[in-house]
Order: structure tokens, then C-alpha cells, then sequence
């Protein structure tokens, strides 16, 4: 199976405290790659190394073949990465289409072009969001945001697409939507990596799996279902009780 990326003995610290340690993976092109974890497991500080935010690191991170620290981003690189982080906030109330506009800045060094409108255009009838194009961002829902955003992203073309808590504050249906949406991109080729919360939602929708576990990711790919269970359990520090859902495994909380 191709490559797409390829972490080797990473390590992190932020002054004395170690976030990564000696951290092996490999992410598959053409993938949804789900990295489960607890809020300040070092998820999101591994996500800012590999799209090449955080440069601090031991170890090395390959990307298409290259080393990360030598990607220079521009037209140029061999990979496109788009970034989806979980905080963004904005009080201007542009209009959807002018917010989802700004992702093709990259390619019009001016102002945007024709092509830029018809990619726009394209991308909100793709994914149903047509309809939203003149409203003011601000008046959205958490959900329809999201995809809003993730329609941003999504117009620069990305190889691979990075995202860190996509369904964080959504309600069901919404998260639903922006995970079939990510699914879809996945089918036409995107190679995707999502950092979760829930484990459900990610064996659900995931292709492979990985757990943020005392500063080490754990690829669960090979683990029978009982050692997956030890595995959550330590991870969350929650008893858990094992279902089977269509072959997928599902875990609830153990409640005394």
C-alpha cells in the first residue's frame, strides 16, 4: 500500500514536559487515518508538526518522499496540505460564498479570477450548501459552518486533507454530514487524517486507526477486540462495555 506520510522516532517536548515520544506511523494514501485520544495527548501538537507549523521536533517526518522541514510551502510543493484546525472564530459577517473564496488566495496573487468563482460555485453544490451562499457566516449554525469551512479547505485542491476535531460541538446530524462528506473525498482520492474524540464515530467512518496513548501512538489496525478494549480503557480512563455493530466494534461507558 502507498505511503502518503511517514513518521519516524518523533519526539516533542514544550520545555520540560515530553508531549511525543518516539512516535512510528504511517499513513496511507487515499485514506481516512482517524488518531484517537484525550484533550492534551499530543494529537494536535503531532497535526502541527506534519503540516509543518511546529518545527522543534526530533525525529523525521516524511511527506510524498520528502522531509518535512524541507517543504517549502507555494505552487511549487510536491504536496498540497490543507488544514482544518478546531477553533476558528470570525465576527466579520461576510458572505459564505466570499468566506469560502479567501481558500483560493493562494492561487490568485491579485484578485480572483473567473475559475476561482466557478470553484466556489462547484464545491457548495457538491455539497448541498448552495442555497447559504449569500448569507452572512455569522448567521450559520455550528454545523453548517463546519462544512462551510471545510469548503474553504476544500477549493485549494489538497492531496492531503488534515483535520483536527472536525465534528468537535456539532449535533449528530451535523456530525454525520461532515464525516460523509470527508468519506466522499476519500472515495475521489484525498488522503485524509482526523484527529477524534469518539470512537464510534471513528470505526464507523475510518479506514485506519491509530490511539494517542502516554505520548506514543498505538496503530489498532491488528488488535483483537479484547486488547482494542484494554487499549480505549487505559487511554480514557473509563470502563467500557463491547458491542458489535455490522462487524464494526462499538464501545459504550460501563456505568455502575
Amino acid at each position: 500500500m502507498n505511503t502518503m506520510i511517514s513518521i519516524e522516532q518523533l519526539s516533542f517536548d514544550y520545555g520540560k514536559e515530553q508531549v511525543l515520544k518516539n512516535v512510528n506511523a504511517k499513513f496511507s494514501k487515499g485514506k481516512l487515518s482517524v488518531i484517537l485520544g484525550r484533550n492534551g495527548s499530543g494529537k494536535s501538537t503531532l497535526f502541527k508538526i506534519i503540516a509543518g507549523l511546529e518545527k522543534n521536533y526530533k525525529g523525521s517526518v516524511w511527506i510524498a518522499n520528502k522531509e518535512r522541514k524541507k517543504i517549502k510551502i507555494g505552487p511549487s510543493s510536491p504536496v498540497r496540505l490543507g488544514f482544518l484546525t478546531q477553533f476558528h472564530q470570525t465576527t466579520f459577517p461576510f458572505k459564505v460564498f466570499d468566506v469560502i473564496l479567501t481558500g483560493r488566495a493562494s492561487f490568485s496573487r491579485f484578485s480572483p479570477q473567473k475559475k476561482d468563482y466557478q470553484e466556489v460555485e462547484s464545491i457548495l453544490k457538491k455539497f448541498n450548501l448552495i442555497h447559504l451562499k449569500d448569507k452572512p457566516y455569522t448567521s450559520l449554525s455550528g454545523g453548517e459552518r463546519q462544512l462551510v469551512l471545510l469548503c474553504r479547505v476544500l477549493v485549494q485542491k489538497p492531496d492531503v486533507l488534515m483535520l483536527d476535531e472536525p465534528t468537535n460541538h456539532l449535533d449528530l446530524h451535523y456530525q454525520v454530514a461532515v464525516l460523509k462528506a470527508i468519506r466522499q473525498l476519500v472515495h475521489e482520492g484525498t488522503t485524509v487524517l482526523c484527529v477524534m474524540h469518539d470512537p464510534n464515530l471513528a470505526f464507523q467512518f475510518g479506514d485506519e486507526f491509530f490511539v494517542m496513548n502516554h505520548n506514543e501512538l498505538v496503530p489498532v489496525q491488528s488488535l483483537e477486540k479484547g486488547e482494542l478494549k484494554q487499549l480505549l480503557e487505559d487511554t480514557y480512563q473509563v470502563p467500557l462495555l463491547a458491542l458489535d455493530h455490522q462487524e464494526t466494534p462499538m464501545f459504550a461507558p460501563q456505568l455502575k
